[in-house]
């Protein structure tokens, strides 16, 4: 309900049929710019300026990737942090893989950041590759640094990049990987981000 003191006496100054059209247009309106604000949340990121930024990143304007961050924000909406890095695994049924990158939020800035993590499955093989990691509902930039455990039936494989999905306490991670280095084999592992490098992938 829109307050009394919006509307000025010289309202009475209008015919009645006018004054009731203003009414029914300000009435109309406030909804309206209410919800477009509520749409609107600063504090997370676009799907355009992620593909923007993992193009950049990835040297490439494969479709792939614009494919993949759009399944990704159909399942769990817009990130408000990302990571960029690189990363190398291996597995031979057991596996391990080991990460560096920088963090970047919209309100701590950027962090440079570390991640280890073991898997074990029907998962053979090694690579090395650029990884994107797309990070929902952060609390803050310092809450990144534990473990995160995967999502079931989250693997997604389309134009050379592959992505799944890892969570801990709300928070989801999904890490964006190129070509063969996706490795979608079938296997339970976590990952967990430091804030310095270490061989422990436990």
């Amino acid at each position: 309900m829109i307050p009394s003191h919006i509307f000025p006496r010289r309202l009475g100054a209008f015919p009645g049929a006018f004054r009731t059209l203003i009414l029914a247009m300000l009435l109309l309106a406030g909804p309206s710019v209410g919800l477009a604000g509520a749409a609107e949340d600063p504090g997370s990121f676009r799907p355009r300026e992620i593909v923007e930024s993992g193009h950049r990143f990835f040297g490439s304007m494969s479709k792939g990737l614009a494919l993949t961050v759009e399944e990704a924000t159909r399942r769990w909406g817009e990130p408000n942090s990302y990571i960029l890095g690189q990363e190398a695994s291996g597995a031979i049924v057991g596996g391990v893989r080991y990460g560096e990158g920088t963090l970047y939020t919209r309100n701590a800035g950027q962090r440079r950041i570390y991640w280890q993590g073991p898997s074990i499955g029907f998962d053979v093989g090694g690579d090395g590759n650029r990884t994107m990691m797309l990070v929902y509902n952060l609390p803050g930039a310092g809450q990144i640094y534990r473990r995160f455990g995967g999502v079931d039936g989250s693997a997604y494989l389309v134009g050379g990049f592959g992505m799944t999905a890892a969570t801990s306490d709300g928070i989801v991670v999904v890490p964006i990987r190129t070509g063969v280095g996706a490795r979608l084999g079938i296997n339970v592992g976590y990952l967990k981000f430091t804030k310095q490098p270490t061989w422990n992938p436990f």
